[in-house]
């Protein structure tokens, strides 16, 4: 086995065990009530900030790299992954310091909002590895192979993102402060 595929095969290693426990520790963080810390309410509006721009910048890297500009790209896609951790703690930093909000709006529009936040939070979970494996490949100088995951984890992550945001503009009226 080659130097590259040594390293492709400790890569997907790290990759399987990040995809497999950043959802496990996000959903047991979620369970977690820290007693005696303020409600951390403003971080919301700030994780959809950071949501949106994600999306502003995903289609950025896009546009750079169709122009060939490959280290503008690969900074901005840096950026994203780095801007997606950031969501991340402060998403689990607010719901470890106050109770999720229900959405109370009614009828077709009820229907709408959970179809949103469900494939949200689903393709949440699958686009870790697709990002990660997609990453790897561009790491290793697989060029051909990151393009053609890519082409599949481009346009998750940008719905991921952009639905982070509805979801947000959706809930925004019915938090409590």
């Amino acid at each position: 086995m080659d130097n590259t595929a040594l390293r492709e095969k400790k890569f997907d290693k790290w990759i399987t065990v990040a995809s497999i426990l950043i959802p496990i520790v996000v959903a047991v963080l979620f369970g977690v009530k820290l007693p005696g810390v303020e409600r951390l309410g403003f971080l919301p509006p700030i994780y959809a900030i950071i949501n949106g721009l994600t999306a502003i910048l995903l289609c950025t890297a896009v546009v750079a790299i169709k122009k060939g500009n490959r280290k503008t790209h690969q900074t901005l896609m840096i950026i994203n992954i780095g801007l997606s951790v950031l969501f991340l703690i402060m998403y689990v930093a607010y719901h470890m310091t106050s109770e999720s909000t229900t959405y109370g709006g009614e009828g077709a529009m009820k229907y709408f909002y959970y179809f949103i936040l469900i494939s949200h939070i689903i393709l949440s979970i699958a686009i870790i590895p697709l990002v990660l494996k997609t990453y790897s490949f561009a790491y290793l100088g697989k060029f051909q192979r990151h393009r053609q995951w890519a082409k599949i984890t481009f346009p998750i992550w940008l719905y991921v993102a952009v639905t982070g945001v509805v979801v947000y503009l959706m809930i925004s009226p019915y938090y409590s402060n």
